[in-house]
């Protein structure tokens, strides 16, 4: 905790931290309002599965390419563009009497314009502080954004159920658009200016740590995607322990990356973290009731804010600070396209075999994860004794003959 508090108190981290996790605040209300509101509409647990996959895989084709972007025009200009347009989105989907193709049309829109605010801010953190002090920044980071998970649940579903599901999608817009421009005011954020990368887009998935990453976001983000699902589903959308159990879950990740966040990172780190999520993953199927699924899920929560912070490091400590942005885009992609694939899949089996096909899917999803962790164990770096910091942007100097 001491290490946490000198962050805190170095400047402009504070403030830094804070503003792009309000910016961030609809990744934990969105995909919960939005399942609310198709399912309300549609009484189909797989049509809504449909459209918040049409969100995600949205999002996940955009990543990389406005997280570039960033390095081409600057942090402001893209962040400012996509919001506004996602901003748009979020409003039809909330008010128009939309028919099944087109909300997952108007959710695609919404995804392919979610702001880089991931990548962007992790592409600043190495600037703003000292290689000592960068990974337990990435750990302060994924231990503070479980508050995301903690409250967004709680709130949108609160908001669906007793005001209307309508007004739950509206809380993600007032997120959006008010912790963007906070955070997008924020001095570090016209500071640090990105080099433009001088490989072609989509190089950076050469590096074998960023490409295990990136698969490995896939499946994990799939886990969480398939148990947010299967717990809406064990308590139907009306009532408000589904957000009480999610919002456990992440305050189970919150204390566990603040307590494990300062254990060294080698090879098997990844492995053994995800281990615990798959122990707990498998405990879920086999609940029955509130309490039951609150235990199973603070064992499989107390490693997930660890996981996903070894994963920011490995892929920080092994690309060019050019590269970084693209780099954190294409492991968004991945996580994207896992909370597709988890939604999606889980929705089907949730409708064939109610709640527990939903946890079914998320034990077997961090099952092949923890495999891939254990045989690419040599793709991830020994982050033991040194720093994360991205390798520098260096290129030849021109000198005039004597």
């Amino acid at each position: 905790m001491k290490t946490y508090a000198e962050l805190l108190r170095h400047p402009g981290i504070a403030r830094l931290l804070f503003a792009q996790l309000v910016a961030r605040f609809p990744g934990g209300m969105l995909s919960l309002g939005l399942l609310i509101h198709v399912e309300g509409i549609f009484n189909s647990y797989g049509v809504a599965g449909l459209v918040l996959a049409s969100l995600s895989i949205g999002q996940a084709v955009a990543g990389p390419l406005t997280s570039r972007w960033m390095g081409a025009w600057a942090m402001r200009p893209v962040l400012i563009l996509t919001g506004s347009v996602c901003a748009a989105a979020l409003a039809v989907l909330a008010f128009a009497p939309l028919s099944i193709p087109g909300f997952m049309a108007v959710a695609l829109v919404g995804g392919l314009s979610y702001p880089p605010i991931q990548p962007a801010v992790r592409t600043i953190y190495p600037k703003v502080v000292n290689s000592r002090q960068l990974t337990p920044l990435f750990s302060l980071d994924a231990s503070a954004q479980e508050i995301i998970w903690i409250a967004g649940p709680v709130i949108v579903t609160f908001v669906a159920t007793q005001v209307s599901s309508t007004a739950g999608i509206l809380m993600s817009l007032v997120f959006l658009v008010g912790g963007g421009i906070w955070f997008i005011s924020s001095p570090e954020v016209g500071r640090v200016r990105i080099p433009r990368s001088k490989r072609r887009f989509g190089v950076v998935l050469a590096r074998p740590s960023v490409l295990l990453i990136t698969v490995l976001g896939v499946l994990l983000v799939g886990c969480f995607a398939a148990i947010e699902a299967g717990v809406v589903s064990m308590f139907d959308h009306g009532g408000l322990e589904s957000g009480l159990v999610l919002g456990i879950f992440a305050l189970a990740s919150l204390a566990g990356g603040l307590a494990f966040g300062h254990l060294p990172i080698g090879p098997w780190a990844l492995a053994r973290r995800m281990a615990v999520i798959l122990v707990g993953s498998i405990f879920a199927v086999f609940a029955f009731e509130f309490w039951t699924i609150s235990a199973a899920l603070v064992i499989a929560g107390l490693c997930v804010a660890p996981a996903l912070a070894v994963m920011f490091a490995a892929v920080s400590a092994t690309v060019r600070f050019s590269d970084t942005a693209e780099a954190y885009g294409w492991v968004g992609t991945g996580q994207l396209l896992g909370a597709a694939l988890g939604s999606a899949v889980a929705g089907f089996l949730i409708d064939a075999a109610g709640s527990t096909g939903g946890f079914v899917a998320a034990a077997v999803l961090v099952a092949a994860a923890v495999l891939i962790a254990v045989i690419f164990r040599r793709a991830l770096p020994d982050l033991r004794g040194r720093d994360a910091s991205p390798i520098p942007d260096t290129e030849p100097v021109p000198v005039q003959p004597s």
